[in-house]
């Protein structure tokens, strides 16, 4: 499995442009249309109109991106999503009142992408959605993680990307070995 998800990454022609630039655009390919992931409308809270939909055994769980504070790590999950990534990859991290993980695990050093962090000040609350890394801050790339309480000692440590709006009480009942039936997303521009 872990190979067919490496060989995936390379064989789609993803859609995804990234520099290590902040101030770079960052776009997004919807229905053949390049959207400038900066320009999805958001709310006061920085929280995308743009949603992803996590199916579950247990339920449906919903989040939405933070687009300003995390562009690169948002445009990249949307785009592992719209290509179908996570569907029927498992949970494989679930710790009890603290995070359930997810994503292609990898040795260190074998990340097909050296992915820069996006470092915010939103702050690691119950259904906080972040992308993990490993001992090297940019070794993140597919795993993110959803915490399941508020993890202070995580704030400024790992890119927070999104926030689960619908679901929270979805979470606690994933296991590990849990799978994702699937991830699809509402854009709304």
């Amino acid at each position: 499995m872990k190979f067919s998800h490496i060989f995936i990454l390379f064989s789609l022609g993803l859609t995804f442009s990234c520099t290590n630039k902040k101030s770079d655009p960052v776009t997004i390919t919807t229905d053949s249309v390049k959207i400038r992931i900066q320009n999805l409308r958001t709310d006061i809270s920085g929280l995308s109109t743009t949603s992803a939909t996590i199916k579950t055994i247990h339920g449906d769980i919903i989040f939405r991106f933070y687009t300003k504070a995390a562009p690169h790590t948002s445009a990249r999950i949307i785009e592992l999503i719209q290509n179908k990534f996570y569907d029927g990859l498992i949970f494989h991290r679930s710790i009890p009142n603290f995070i359930i993980q997810t994503g292609l695990q990898v040795t260190p050093g074998a990340t097909p992408i050296k992915f820069p962090p996006e470092f915010n000040k939103i702050q690691h609350i119950k259904g906080t959605v972040a992308m993990a890394h490993g001992l090297e801050k940019d070794s993140g790339d597919t795993q993110f993680y959803i915490s399941l309480t508020t993890l202070q000692h995580l704030d400024g440590k790992y890119t927070v990307f999104g926030q689960v709006v619908e679901g929270l009480d979805v979470l606690p009942k994933l296991a590990k070995g849990d799978r994702i039936l699937s991830i699809t997303l509402n854009i709304k521009n």
